[in-house]
């Protein structure tokens, strides 16, 4: 396995996390076939976000997605460090650091996470209200307007469930890599896309463009300024998701690889730096690190 192999993400914890969403989601889909009119399904949505056995279920799920890539980085962690002779600093690090800021970071990631998911219901319910709405002033009849929410909503659940669990996996990943890296002092990492350097064919033109390219964790790029996508007029479409490391973007299936041994890497080496993309070769490289 080579260095970059050990960083890519292990999709085993993010089905096992859909799986959990999945269970989720449909406990809340069951809600529409159990009430016949809008105002009780708004009610027992509402009722849901606040049920203790909803609330254990999302803090359940969020701990162990959070606490299965920490665990599992853990064992990366070591395996890279060790190709370097610092097996022993990362693992006395590792041994330790619950009781730090690692430790702290990842009690975090795992109430962030939790609190998402039980958005749940609520999320749903101001689709529903929003869509009754919608619906009314068109001059619709309640009993149908209900109808269409118990056919389209569940799958609309379903979908909202399936972003969290593609979304929160990847930016859980990247948060926790960076927390050890800046803990071990390693500043920079490489900007990996799923399927290689150009990516699988799902990976969109910006995040191709940062594959492969060298990124300090205090200064995130902005991907889709520095690769845009044009109108058909010819003007660039607007930015709407800012400054953003690999992981951390809705849909995102990028990775960051910490630059741990320079002599794992072929220069030179693309970098970004204030703003822009350059060719940086080794010697400037440790001038900088």
């Amino acid at each position: 396995m080579n260095q970059s192999d050990l960083w890519t993400p292990r999709r085993r914890i993010e089905q096992a996390f859909r799986r959990a969403l999945k269970r989720i989601s449909q406990m809340i889909a069951r809600v529409f076939s159990l009430h016949g009119n809008i105002e009780d399904i708004q009610k027992a949505l509402l009722d849901m976000a606040v049920s203790k056995t909803f609330i254990r279920a999302c803090e359940s799920a969020a701990m162990k997605m959070v606490t299965g890539l920490f665990a599992d980085q853990g064992r990366t962690w070591r395996e890279a460090a060790a190709a370097n002779g610092m097996g022993r600093k990362v693992y006395e690090a590792l041994r330790r650091e619950l009781s730090g800021e690692t430790g702290n970071r990842v009690k975090q990631l795992v109430f962030e996470n939790s609190q998402l998911i039980k958005t749940l219901p609520n999320d749903i319910s101001d689709m529903v209200t929003k869509f009754a709405a919608r619906e009314s002033f068109k001059g619709r009849r309640a009993s149908d307007i209900a109808k269409q929410i118990q056919a389209i909503f569940p799958e609309h659940t379903r979908a909202r469930a399936d972003l969290i669990a593609r979304t929160q996996v990847s930016m859980t990943q990247t948060n926790l890599i960076k927390a050890r890296a800046e803990r071990f002092g390693w500043n920079w990492y490489v900007w990996r896309a799923v399927g290689g350097g150009r990516g699988d064919g799902r990976t969109r033109k910006s995040h191709r463009g940062m594959s492969g390219v060298l990124v300090n964790w205090n200064d995130p790029p902005a991907p889709e300024n520095l690769f845009p996508t044009y109108t058909k007029t010819g003007r660039p479409y607007r930015n709407t998701l800012g400054k953003y490391h690999a992981g951390q973007c809705p849909n995102c299936r990028c990775y960051p690889e910490p630059v741990i041994d320079l002599d794992l890497f072929q220069w030179p080496m693309n970098i970004y730096r204030n703003g822009s993309i350059r060719t940086i070769t080794r010697k400037q490289f440790e001038a900088i690190n």
